[in-house]
């Protein structure tokens, strides 16, 4: 599976309020038309409290 483009996760993500939980994150990538794929890696992340977008793609990154 292939990591998404920070700029467009960042995109699917917009609109959450951090910090925020890992559902939160799914919710907002469906709402704001995520690719299958990019809901796959946002569904994949540990379940735990994010503060803001940078840990976001910090923790997609690696």
């Amino acid at each position: 599976m292939s990591k998404p483009n920070p700029i467009e996760l960042q995109k699917y993500l917009s609109g959450v309020d951090y910090p925020a939980k890992r559902d939160d994150l799914v919710r907002a990538a469906e709402r704001n038309g995520a690719d299958a794929g990019t809901l796959d890696v946002v569904r994949g992340l540990p379940d735990r409290t994010y503060e803001g977008p940078s840990g976001v793609s910090k923790e997609i990154g690696g």
